[in-house]
């Protein structure tokens, strides 16, 4: 069977659906082809699942709180894992199943269930249909990496694809990697009452690169689960269960959760037939501002690209493919400012540069401790706030941090970033009492403090 269409896209995911919905508003002659579950990646295994359990922890753990409060009895609580992991899947489903209704089952026959490959760069293949395209937009996403010497131990091995259908969890646990998923189902999993060491060949947790900051977020979340860092890490199996060894830790437990990161979907994808050039995941090399491939009709998004594989920006990619793969001329869409949550208690989050990207510069560094007020009142007074700076101009370029609530102000500190905003700026902003925005402006106060440009003969306010 042969198809026409002004435009194709491969992939259903969060990537896909954006493309979709920008080439629609030019035209309806599109198809969609998709292979494997439907659903998005943040729906079904990643962002929405992850954290109903990270709540479901959370409340259970809240517990450890309540004498204090004179809330009795807090020792008769428990947890049965069995019943929110049943809540996990069924609000997943839902969320899922509205995709499908809304995206999915609208387009008919325009949609195509099958594995996708080039012939040439506009004509694609999908089993017996072969469908030549004006342009096309790869969105095939990610899987998890499972590497190839721990691949015969698939028994003992979770993954996100398989992580939420577990009806239950054995009591002993470890987590390799030890970015937001890992640390966050592993936080998660502790608080319901497992025990979980986590492991990582990296001396940093959660994409953090400030050391102060990775550090008092090792200290913090080694409260609840140990953790070994900085070394390899080995499985044998043993008596029907797994030993884990890393450094001088040795643990015995019944299954790992592995989350050292995803590879691009390009199986049987056949992209080297577009002649472009691939990176060592063979991803073909594309203009991070238009998605395109060369010179080609052929545009790129999500977490196929392994450019930033967060959900907002895998929407923007989206988009811009999207964009482009029905307009003439092409055109390049500045980027979002960088902005990542690990959503574990408490949040650790990045805005705009990473200290890796502003070190060589002697940037200014504003720091602050979460010990206010309100972070009493929480009982969450932990935590640090690293904000960097132009020194001569008091430019805002990037923050780290480990705090309660990190969530929102990382969301500030990224629009501020965003809008080219300085210290002073900041400054002449209303900061609330009580609130952890408060610490936030104690590390501006300090970040002032190193910067030589003066605004106003009184600190944080504008001069009429």
């Amino acid at each position: 069977m042969k198809k026409k269409a002004d435009a194709a896209i491969i992939g259903a995911g969060t990537a896909g659906i954006n493309a979709l919905s920008e080439i629609r508003k030019v035209t309806d002659d599109v198809v969609l082809i998709n292979d494997g579950p439907l659903g998005t990646t943040c729906a079904r295994v990643g962002c929405m699942p992850s954290k109903m359990m990270i709540h479901a922890g959370d409340l259970y753990h809240r517990r450890q709180d309540f004498a204090d409060y004179g809330i009795k009895q807090e020792a008769d609580l428990s947890i049965d894992v069995a019943t929110c992991m049943a809540r996990v899947r069924a609000m997943r489903d839902g969320f899922v199943n509205g995709i499908i209704a809304d995206v999915i089952e609208p387009l008919g026959e325009r949609f195509i269930e099958g594995r996708a490959e080039f012939v040439e760069p506009t004509l694609l293949k999908v089993g017996s249909i072969t469908i030549q395209a004006d342009s096309i937009v790869i969105a095939t996403g990610s899987k998890p990496l499972v590497p190839r010497e721990w691949s015969h131990l698939s028994e003992y091995l979770l993954t996100t694809d398989t992580f939420f259908e577990q009806i239950d969890f054995p009591q002993d646990l470890a987590v390799i990697g030890l970015g937001a998923i890992g640390l966050e189902l592993g936080q998660a999993l502790t608080r319901m009452g497992h025990a979980v060491t986590g492991f990582d060949q990296i001396e940093q947790i959660g994409g953090l690169r400030d050391p102060h900051v990775s550090r008092t977020a090792v200290a913090l979340l080694e409260k609840e689960m140990p953790l070994k860092l900085g070394a390899d890490t080995r499985i044998d199996e043993a008596d029907g269960r797994l030993r884990i060894a890393a450094g001088n830790r040795r643990v015995t437990v019944d299954k790992v959760l592995l989350s050292a990161g995803r590879v691009p979907n390009l199986d049987d994808l056949q992209v080297d037939r577009l002649g472009a050039a691939l990176d060592d995941h063979g991803v073909p090399d594309f203009d991070h501002h238009t998605m395109q491939i060369g010179d080609l009709p052929v545009f790129i998004a999500g977490d196929v690209g392994n450019y930033r594989p967060v959900l907002h920006e895998v929407a923007h990619e989206g988009s811009v493919a999207g964009y482009n793969a029905v307009h003439r001329p092409i055109r390049g869409f500045k980027r979002k400012t960088p902005l990542t949550i690990c959503f574990t208690d408490p949040n650790i989050c990045l805005a705009g540069a990473s200290w890796d990207k502003v070190k060589t510069s002697n940037p200014a560094v504003g720091r602050a401790a979460f010990q206010g007020g309100r972070e009493k009142i929480m009982q969450r007074p932990h935590g640090a706030l690293h904000i960097y700076a132009d020194r001569d101009t008091g430019l805002l370029l990037g923050a780290e941090m480990v705090a309660p609530q990190g969530e929102h102000l990382a969301h500030l500190l990224a629009w501020s970033i965003q809008q080219s905003m300085t210290v002073h700026d900041l400054l002449a902003m209303p900061f609330y009492h009580p609130t952890v925005e408060e610490t936030l402006r104690a590390a501006l106060s300090d970040l002032l403090d190193q910067v030589d440009a003066v605004q106003s003969p009184l600190t944080g306010f504008e001069v009429l």
